[in-house]
């Protein structure tokens, strides 16, 4: 016997609905997570990205490395965080996204120097 076309029709509609539900619960749940540890994140981000940044400005301008070759030097777990370098200003700016960012200069007789922290 034949399926009719209105109820293969139903069918997808109930299939869609309950995907959408799905994907709107994993939604609040990740939401829930993020603001529940906020404070652990915001301060892993803002640790990770300063860290990397002045790590990442003594191997470029004291050592001499390439930066694509000091991104090898950051932690286990600092993977999110990206490296962008100026050479003008001798300066690695360090991201860890969407949640904070740091700039480590170089100055001569100090070596990498982070930058204040603007709040």
């Amino acid at each position: 016997m034949a399926k009719s076309p209105a109820r293969a029709g139903r069918r997808t509609r109930t299939r869609t609905r309950w995907g959408l539900w799905v994907l709107a619960i994993i939604a609040a749940l990740v939401g829930a997570a993020a603001f529940a540890f906020r404070a652990e994140i915001g301060g892993y981000g803002s640790v990770s990205a300063a860290y990397s940044a002045r790590v990442a400005c003594s191997c470029r301008f004291v050592a001499g490395r390439p930066l694509k070759d000091c991104a090898k030097d950051k932690l286990a777990g600092m993977e999110a965080v990206t490296l962008v370098e100026d050479v003008e200003t001798k300066s690695v700016t360090a991201r860890f996204p969407l949640v904070a960012s740091a700039t480590a200069t170089y100055r001569k007789g100090y070596g990498c120097v982070l930058e204040p922290y603007e709040s």
